[in-house]
Parts: structure tokens; C-alpha cells; sequence
């Protein structure tokens, strides 16, 4: 299969989605899904895409469609999904997968009945100065990581106090922000997370109509023993960053703007400039490799295994928020 048909549903983000896969060999976008009307025909005028529906379903069900980008409302990406891989097509779908582990294991099986590919875009992994470090802790450079710590820091309050959000029957800033942060560790060091404790907080939308936390804090146990640190906060002052710091018996790494640092001593002339891209990627920058998987019958770079095991992170980390106590992280592949 070399010419792959697409659907994107949903157009906020989705039409993020439709300009990059416009540059990617061996696809074409041919319909387009939004709820809202107005939206749907501005940009299909736009992207000169004249099919377009506002049921979710035209697109999935399409006999004519081969991959379907899910761009909507997070409570409706597990019913979205499973229609597309039960009409047998490929799902790129925007995280979180799904809000509920019971709904998360209904959604793998389908998946894994109907053979097609799912990825998530979990994009922190297209970063040239993440996955520069990345090649570098796989080579050894940083000996044994010890401790490793990734934040989600980004003043979008008004999202979850103004917008949909707030209004499904759950959302957690952990879903929406801090799960990159999650996959880019479990990603860099090559280790699964084995133990979780949460804490969450909610000072800055306490007088709000939102009802859940918007600041949560995580500590990680990996499998070598390494230790995670993880901050998800919709409410700083200061401009949207991904904290990384790297902590191993080699060398330290510390993601700062516009330069990251790398540290190999304790002394001044053992601090170096990182000038490597930060972050120096698109919405859109792995949908190319997606494409190319489903086109050479292989994993995408993001797999179904990293789609579902983060998740599972994030459930058993809201679950030890709720119980107050430290939990085994259970996964469902």
C-alpha cells in the first residue's frame, strides 16, 4: 500500500495534522470532520478538501479512507478509535488515548484484534536536543542514571477553567501535560516506571467551576531503581517550558532556554553549552515516520505498547493520588 487515504477528525489541532500530512509522500487527506460547521468549511475552503462531514462516523466508516487522524475532544477518543480500527483503519489519535483504564483495555483489544497500526503524538520525542540526548544515554555517556526529573510547566489555566475540558466527566493536567514528560523518560533511559505516588493540588482553580487538580506532582520508580520526578502545572508565570534534568554517574544534563547544560564535573570548565534545537519541532513531525510504518509494514516510532503503557502510568498515578499511598504501576501490554 503506497498511497494511503486520510481522514482527520476534529480541526483545532487537526489542522496541524492536515499541513504536515500535505508534505508527506504516499498519502493525500480526502475528508475532513468537525462539529462545528463553520470551522469545517473554512478550513476544508482553505486546504481545498471538498469532502467533510460533522459525524465522526462518515469517517471511520468510509470505505475510502485507510488512516484516520483523531483530533476531537479527549472523552470521545476511545469511541473513535474503536469505530476506525473496526473498519479497518490505521489511528494516529492525539493523547490522552483515553480517560479510563476500563475504557483504555477495551480500546487495546480492539486494536489488537483488528492488526492496524495506533500511535499517539507524544512529540517531545521529535525534539533534536531530547533525542540528541537520547542517542547519547544509549551510547553510555551518561553511565548509570540515578535520577531523572521531567515537568510540564505551560500558563494554560484558561483551558480547563474556560474551556471543554472542565466540563467532561474527568480531566487531570496529568492527561493533557504531564504525560510528554512521562513518555520522554520512559523513552530517553529505555526503562518502564514500576512504582508511582501522587500529589495534587487545586490553590490556583479553587474558585473556579473546575474540579479536579491543577497542579500534580509524581514520584517514578523505574525498573533499574532510578528515580522520576514529574511536575504537571497549567498556572506558572513564565513561558512554557519542558523541564529535563538527568542526573547519571557520568554526566548530568539540565534542558534550560535558549541553551541546554551538560555537566561532566564538579567544576566550572566542566559545564558545556547544549545549543542542539529546543524544541525545534511541529505538531506534526511524526506523522511522516506514522505514514512510513504502516507503508513498510513495521512500528511506528511512538508504538501501541508506548501509547497504552503511558497511560497506564497516568492511571495508577491519578489512582495514588486518590488513595494517598504508593502503587504498583499494572500494565495492560
Amino acid at each position: 500500500m503506497t498511497n494511503l487515504r486520510v481522514g482527520i477528525i476534529g480541526l483545532g489541532v487537526g489542522e496541524r495534522h492536515l499541513a504536515s500530512y500535505q508534505h508527506i509522500p504516499n498519502c493525500q487527506v480526502t475528508a475532513l470532520c468537525d462539529i462545528d460547521n463553520e470551522r469545517l468549511n473554512d478550513v476544508g475552503e482553505r486546504f481545498q478538501i471538498e469532502t467533510r462531514f460533522t459525524d465522526y462516523n462518515r469517517i471511520t466508516e468510509h470505505p475510502d479512507i485507510d488512516v484516520v487522524s483523531i483530533c476531537s475532544y479527549d472523552d470521545v477518543h476511545v469511541e473513535q478509535a474503536i469505530s476506525a480500527f473496526r473498519n479497518g483503519k490505521h489511528v494516529m489519535v492525539e493523547k490522552p488515548v483515553a480517560l479510563f483504564r476500563r475504557d483504555a483495555e477495551k480500546l487495546l483489544r480492539v486494536q489488537q484484534d483488528s492488526k492496524k497500526h495506533i500511535s499517539s503524538n507524544l512529540i517531545l520525542r521529535a525534539s533534536p536536543r531530547f533525542a540528541e540526548l537520547k542517542d547519547q544515554i544509549c551510547n553510555g555517556d551518561f553511565g548509570d542514571i540515578s535520577v531523572i526529573e521531567g515537568d510540564y510547566i505551560h500558563n494554560i489555566l484558561w483551558k480547563i477553567t474556560e474551556g471543554w475540558r472542565g466540563r467532561m466527566a474527568f480531566y487531570s493536567v496529568l492527561y493533557g501535560g504531564g504525560i510528554h514528560l512521562i513518555d520522554l523518560m520512559r523513552w530517553l533511559i529505555g526503562q518502564e516506571v514500576k512504582e508511582v505516588c501522587g500529589m495534587g493540588g487545586n490553590i490556583l482553580t479553587r474558585d473556579t467551576f473546575y474540579p479536579w487538580d491543577d497542579s500534580i506532582a509524581c514520584l517514578l520508580r523505574f525498573e533499574s531503581g532510578a528515580i522520576g520526578k514529574t511536575l504537571s502545572t497549567y498556572g506558572p508565570k513564565r513561558t512554557k517550558f519542558h523541564a529535563l534534568n538527568v542526573y547519571g554517574s557520568r554526566k548530568t544534563f539540565i534542558n534550560d532556554l535558549p541553551h541546554g547544560k551538560l555537566f561532566d564535573g564538579t567544576q566550572q570548565e566542566n559545564e558545556h553549552v547544549i545549543t542542539t534545537p529546543y524544541p525545534g519541532m511541529a505538531k506534526g513531525d511524526l506523522l511522516p515516520d506514522f505514514i512510513a510504518s504502516i507503508v513498510e509494514g513495521r512500528e511506528p516510532v511512538v508504538t501501541a505498547r508506548d501509547v497504552f503503557r503511558v497511560m497506564d502510568i497516568c492511571f495508577s498515578a491519578i489512582e495514588s493520588l486518590e488513595q494517598r499511598r504508593t502503587l504498583s504501576v499494572s500494565y495492560l501490554i
